[in-house]
């Protein structure tokens, strides 16, 4: 089995942010040697431009933490975002109306506290553990189907794909009849193998499905997510443009993310077999155990950014307004200060707050789906499929170095 080279990263990333070889599941090694010098750092972007890379825990936090490192895309460019030609002109913020779109992972508050207010009451205790039920549905139809198949399968479209996919329907409320053209739409416009232009039509595709779906929650509501903000007390009510952004952010924001986490999770847990004994011996070791995975995979691996929008001092050093803050998670992850041995797996290690999910006002609304997903489906995976290994080389497998979201393209296994 085989994959197409993908395409080269299209960011102007930081060379020391890219992984080259070494251990697939260690954050670059120049990272490291960054992070023994001092918790931040400027470097050069592919762009011609500057930005600072945070790589200590506390300094990420705080970054996070401070609403003056902006998240609004739209008001405050990212030197991510500059054209070479673009380097060196002055930046300032952009003074515009009151944003009308519901991307709320990239707004600041006031107009992001709005919408995150009706979003977490949405992501209810009981909803998720309603869920709960349904992702274990998913992936064991999904693992007998490659178990009728044969014995040997990939794990990223046959199972990583598909279950975070379809848990967003039942988050959504997608009817059943429309699960297959959700689940096409999403294949495309959420895989950066794809053509460009292939990818743009999925997403305008996705886009028009959202617009549907929100249309028919209006007239016929139900307990799903977006009947809850359709039909609940928001005050302005939502707007349609605001409803059919948000959806689309969280598909994207809840499907990629979470697909990778469980394919490289997967394949974390089969080059470290004594883990990998662990979840076969007792599955509740995964109850504590995702988060070690989080932490030690930390698959968000170039940034997020941040823009400051005043001088501010991290670590004794002043950023001054306009420049771009990328915050390395998996370097910050690693910190041994908060972590013994932060370069070891260990699923037994007791549980300790780390920065998958971000932190501060933007720390990620659907982590205990997310956990539960990762922790249903890896239990499922590990024991449906007995003596699972996998089917090529280890240092075969494709990575998405050249990828925002770090993971692997592709993962033959086999079982017995």
């Amino acid at each position: 089995m085989t994959s197409a080279k993908p395409p080269a990263m299209r960011r102007p990333v930081p060379p020391a942010m890219l992984r080259r070889g070494g251990c697939p599941f260690d954050p670059p090694a120049e990272l490291a040697r960054f992070d023994e010098q001092a918790p931040l750092t400027r470097v050069e972007l592919l762009n011609g431009g500057h930005a600072w890379v945070v790589t200590g825990y506390e300094q990420a936090r705080a970054v996070f933490a401070d609403t003056r490192f902006s998240s609004d895309t739209v008001r405050n460019r990212s030197a991510m975002d500059l054209l070479p030609e673009e380097v060196g002109e002055p930046r300032c913020p952009v003074d515009l109306p009151k944003r009308e779109d519901g991307r709320f992972l990239f707004m600041d508050p006031p107009e992001h506290t709005r919408l995150r207010r009706l979003l977490t009451g949405q992501f209810t205790v009981r909803r998720v553990q309603t869920l709960e039920a349904r992702i274990r549905d998913i992936a064991v139809e999904h693992l007998e189907a490659l178990r009728t198949a044969g014995n040997e399968g990939d794990v990223v479209p046959a199972f990583a794909l598909p279950l975070p996919s379809l848990v967003i329907c039942e988050l959504l409320g997608v009817d059943y009849a429309d699960r297959a053209e959700f689940q096409d739409h999403t294949s495309v416009a959420l895989n950066l193998t794809k053509p460009e232009d292939e990818r743009r039509r999925a997403s305008e595709a996705i886009h028009g499905f959202m617009r549907k779906l929100v249309a028919h929650k209006r007239e016929h509501p139900a307990d799903d997510l977006l009947s809850g903000l359709i039909h609940g007390d928001a005050e302005p009510p939502l707007t349609e443009e605001e409803l059919v952004d948000i959806a689309t952010v969280l598909l994207g924001a809840g499907h990629e993310t979470t697909a990778n986490m469980l394919a490289l999770g997967t394949f974390a847990l089969l080059e470290h077999p004594d883990q990998l004994a662990l979840v076969r011996e007792n599955p509740a070791v995964l109850d504590p155990g995702v988060d070690e995975l989080l932490r030690y995979l930390s698959i968000i691996h170039i940034g997020p950014s941040r823009v400051a929008t005043e001088d501010i001092t991290v670590a004794d050093v002043t950023i001054p307004a306009g420049d771009t803050v990328l915050i390395s998670v998996p370097q910050a992850n690693r910190s041994a200060e908060h972590w013994p041995q932060p370069e070891r797996l260990d699923l037994t290690r007791p549980r300790t707050p780390h920065l998958a999910f971000g932190h501060g006002v933007h720390q990620c609304l659907g982590q205990q789906l997310a956990r539960s997903e990762l922790r249903v489906g890896l239990a499922e995976l590990v024991t449906r499929l007995p003596g699972l290994r996998l089917a090529i080389d280890p240092a075969d497998v494709p990575l998405r170095t050249d990828m925002l979201v770090y993971g692997v393209h592709s993962l033959p296994v086999t079982w017995s």
